[in-house]
């Protein structure tokens, strides 16, 4: 496998997050000195988006893991059970986000019990 091009993309994208970071550093100094309420760019709250992606991420990675196992110890071919446990774990991540949010909408949601 072909891996040179690693190496410089790695070292271009951490200039880009060095000078990302040193320019937003500079921008919100600035917003400081003229008064501006720096606190309104930063989210208090996450949203739900963040744990499904964050839960896909770990599903398609327990799936690769999986795949790999699945590859040394079946006939099958190793492309097909990477493919398969990367879509099982990947689904069954979605499916579990589903009953999470389900379960914190209750929770946020008062519930009017008197209107009977």
């Amino acid at each position: 496998m072909q891996t040179e091009f690693l190496i410089p993309l790695s070292f271009f994208a951490m200039i880009f997050g060095i000078v990302y970071i040193l320019v937003r550093r500079k921008e919100r100094l600035q917003m400081i000195e003229r008064g501006v309420d720096v606190s309104l760019l930063e989210s208090k709250k996450r949203s739900p988006a963040d744990l499904k992606w964050g839960m896909i991420f770990v599903g398609i990675g327990i799936g690769i893991l999986l795949g790999k196992i699945f590859a040394a110890y079946s006939s099958l071919g190793e492309e097909a059970s990477f493919f398969s446990m990367i879509c099982l774990c990947g689904g069954l991540s979605l499916v579990i986000f589903h009953l999470l949010a389900r379960k914190m909408d209750e929770r946020e949601l008062p519930r009017n019990t008197d209107r009977l």
